[in-house]
């Protein structure tokens, strides 16, 4: 791994972001965090492309090691962002892969940066909004105002893990809790919270991506169900989506290495 750096915004704000893999690789794999997480959510990830491509990881304003001191971000704020660290590294185009929260910020990165953007990879993604995705929202966001964000994990596991992973936790269930709560505060995660509730209806914008597109989904999805993903397929033009069977949301933890084979294939064999 290479050491961790900072990068000023332009409202002087700080970015933490990672680099590892192979420096001198002229195929970069950007990947974007789920809402509460960091750049550690990909530990079990970047090891498969360690050797192929150089690889980018960012906490987002208001995550991880990122400045939280800010105003609340829009998702085409979050995408510029993104594209002072692509500028800073002196990259020209990306490969790009997304979960959840980090899916949105790809998307709207796809549609400001065109020209910037290789392949596109969207996780467990949405584009609208659905009256039982709001009732989901409200209750986060209730939860986080009322008990902190450990009474919001309480309410958010059963909906972003798939119940398979409670049988058979790969990182026991009390030790996330504890390591999450740990590393998030109520106020960056209304701010987060506050871009997606404020988000439009993206479904017209996504005509607009040129790159090339995979969608991948979990059939146990809870929070975005399947038939948002397919949605966010049918509106990117030539889109392929994929569904991994049995597993929930949190992809970079409930199916590493379906999502591995799926992105290697994608972004290297191009099939």
């Amino acid at each position: 791994m290479f050491a961790g750096d900072f990068i000023q915004t332009n409202d002087q704000l700080g970015i933490y972001y990672e680099e590892h893999g192979q420096k001198d690789s002229k195929t970069t794999i950007i990947f974007l965090n789920g809402l509460s997480q960091s750049t550690m959510a990909w530990v079990l990830t970047i090891p498969y492309f360690r050797d192929k491509c150089r690889i980018i990881l960012m906490d987002f304003i208001f995550q991880g090691q990122s400045a939280k001191t800010a105003e609340w971000r829009d998702f085409d704020h979050h995408a510029k962002d993104l594209h002072q660290i692509v500028e800073k590294l002196g990259l020209d185009k990306v490969h790009l892969v997304g979960l959840s929260y980090g899916s949105l910020v790809a998307q709207h990165y796809a549609v400001l940066y065109p020209n910037h953007l290789e392949r596109l990879v969207l996780m467990s993604t949405f584009a609208h909004k659905t009256p039982y995705y709001n009732a989901i929202e409200t209750a986060w966001w209730r939860a986080l105002e009322s008990g902190g964000y450990s009474l919001m994990l309480d309410v958010m596991l059963p909906t972003v893990l798939g119940e398979e992973y409670f049988m058979n936790p790969l990182i026991p269930i009390v030790v996330m809790k504890q390591a999450r709560v740990e590393a998030n505060d109520p106020a960056s995660l209304l701010k987060l919270m506050r871009a997606t509730k404020e988000r439009p209806d993206f479904r017209e914008k996504l005509k607009l991506v040129k790159a090339p597109t995979l969608v991948i989904h979990g059939e146990k999805d809870v929070l975005f169900p399947v038939h948002l993903g397919l949605t966010v397929s049918n509106c990117i033009p030539g889109a392929r989506f994929e569904i991994i069977p049995v597993v929930g949301h949190t992809l970079n933890l409930e199916a590493v290495p379906q999502i591995v084979k799926l992105i290697d294939d994608f972004i290297f064999k191009k099939l």
